[in-house]
């Protein structure tokens, strides 16, 4: 997930609160939807190694922050986003869905509920315009105010079996009684600080919302807690291949607007039973169309890949039958997985061969058909 497709005057990508950070630890540097942002510090695959083993931190101040509020700001979420979200606890957060009027998905959402009339939505980098537009026009008749914070906040993360250790130092919260998907407010390093138990690697992990001003103190604090136990920085593509390897989904691969939370084999998001609005929501019809298709017949399914060879899948490649050549899927994420040693991806599929251990299964590499396994996703899960 990330903020907004924006770019600074002149066309140039925007920085986040900790670039002159970043350069100064060598970081290598990529565009990503109009930020500047890291993609690695050095090896990606040590990177990768270390939130799996160990701990990272990450810069994702890129991501887009919007607050509701009002005494119908429930009724508005319930009715702008696929999720029952009145029904959400203050201190608690939420995985969710925008989806536009024919159910295809604009984006996908953590929404916190931060008081009784309190809530913020972080929406994907590329997307949040669209989020905080969308939000705009269907809040027309709710008592509810819809506001940009994506400048009011830096968003440091630190991830790993480490983590919590890492943040108790440095925290007056409570973070033995801070379950998953919850947030609470606290200081870090003595700034204050939205202190959630979330995150996009498949490890138990904290994500700090800050002001930018403190962004600096609360990284530098982290990494001298974290030295002893191995804390790296880490960059963009290690996060990619952590969210891969646990089967998490990336708008624009495996999500878009031609794609509906059943398509993605993500339905159960989709709340038909709401609190509020007698249960009316964006897209609600085409959306009961799709969940009556996913429980009868679905033309294809999310499934993993995992590589009988060395080669790597990429987004975009055929998937087909090794015994003809037909087309049944394509690639929607491929990578080494440093965990499991080999290629992996994730890929749409007819249902004919969505069943795990469905032999016969290739991907078209540059004109070879490599031969995979298809797999239940995740990938990797780890031990709780």
């Amino acid at each position: 997930m990330s903020d907004t497709s924006e770019t600074a005057a002149g066309g140039r990508p925007r920085t986040t609160a900790l670039d002159a950070t970043h350069r100064a630890l060598g970081a290598t540097m990529t565009d990503f939807a109009g930020w500047d942002m890291p993609l690695r510090y050095g090896s990606e695959r040590d990177e990768h190694v270390a939130v799996r083993t160990r701990a990272g931190l990450f810069d994702l101040s890129h991501m887009g922050e919007i607050a509701v509020e009002g005494a119908q700001a429930g009724e508005l979420l319930d009715y702008a986003l696929v999720g029952n979200l009145s029904a959400l606890k203050a201190g608690r957060a939420r995985y969710t869905m925008i989806c536009d009027g024919q159910g295809g998905i604009l984006d996908d959402l953590i929404v916190y509920r931060t008081g009784e009339q309190r809530y913020m939505v972080v929406a994907n980098a590329a997307n949040s315009q669209v989020v905080l537009d969308a939000l705009h026009e269907r809040s027309t008749g709710f008592d509810a105010t819809v506001r940009d914070d994506r400048d009011a906040y830096a968003l440091i993360a630190v991830q790993g079996p480490e983590a919590a250790g890492i943040l108790k130092a440095l925290t007056d919260a409570d973070l033995d009684g801070l379950k998953y998907y919850a947030g609470l407010p606290g200081t870090v390093a003595g700034r204050e600080a939205l202190i959630a138990r979330t995150g996009y690697t498949g490890e138990d992990g904290f994500e700090l919302f800050v002001s930018p001003a403190d962004a600096v103190a609360v990284w530098e604090a982290l990494t001298e807690a974290g030295a002893p136990v191995g804390l790296v920085p880490c960059g963009l593509s290690c996060r990619d291949t952590l969210r891969l390897e646990a089967g998490m989904p990336l708008y624009g691969h495996e999500l878009s607007t031609a794609t509906t939370p059943f398509d993605a084999g993500l339905g159960r998001i989709v709340k038909f039973e709401k609190t509020t609005n007698d249960g009316s929501f964006v897209g609600r019809e085409p959306l009961e169309a799709a969940a009556a298709r996913a429980e009868q017949a679905p033309p294809r399914k999310l499934v993993g890949l995992v590589a009988e060879g060395r080669r790597v899948p990429r987004a975009g490649y055929t998937v087909v039958s090794a015994a003809d050549g037909s087309v049944i899927g394509e690639v929607t994420s491929g990578a080494p997985s440093p965990t499991l040693g080999k290629p992996i991806a994730i890929a749409y599929v007819d249902a004919a061969h969505a069943e795990p251990g469905t032999e016969g299964v290739a991907v078209d590499i540059r004109g070879k058909h490599e031969p995979y396994e298809v797999v239940a996703l995740p990938f990797y899960k780890r031990q709780r």
